[in-house]
């Protein structure tokens, strides 16, 4: 199984960096507030990979269930459509810097869905 050479988070409001960015893909179920379509510059949307919305808004980023949110959201992960796409995820990024993007607050980040993921990814 290939791997990326190199994962990254990012959010979503931020500038492209095309030198550094590499592949960019969304993570996010929903559409991120304030962003059109065409300035987003992404590769590609993946919200196979994001947690489901009933364990997104159970999670509601209460840092005390962030433990069970991961085992939950991990759970959802290793489901055969998000299997998959977690899988086609690594071999398009192989060699390559992947960035997840994101519209989770900065101060959230460590303790997100993305945390997870970045982790799943081998980041």
């Amino acid at each position: 199984m290939s791997r990326a050479s190199r994962v990254r988070v990012r959010r979503v409001y931020e500038q492209a960096d095309p030198g550094e960015d590499g592949l960019r893909v969304l993570v996010d179920r929903v559409w991120p507030r304030g962003v059109k379509k065409e300035d987003a510059r992404l590769d590609e949307w993946a919200k196979e990979v994001s947690p489901s919305t009933e364990l997104r808004k159970w999670y509601a980023h209460d840092r005390e269930r962030y433990g069970e949110f991961a085992e939950r959201y991990r759970a959802e992960l290793a489901e055969p459509r998000a299997r998959e796409a977690l899988e086609r995820l690594k071999e398009q990024a192989s060699g390559r810097t992947l960035t997840l993007l994101t519209s989770v607050k900065e101060e959230q980040l460590d303790r997100s869905h993305v945390a997870v993921l970045k982790e799943e990814l081998g980041g």
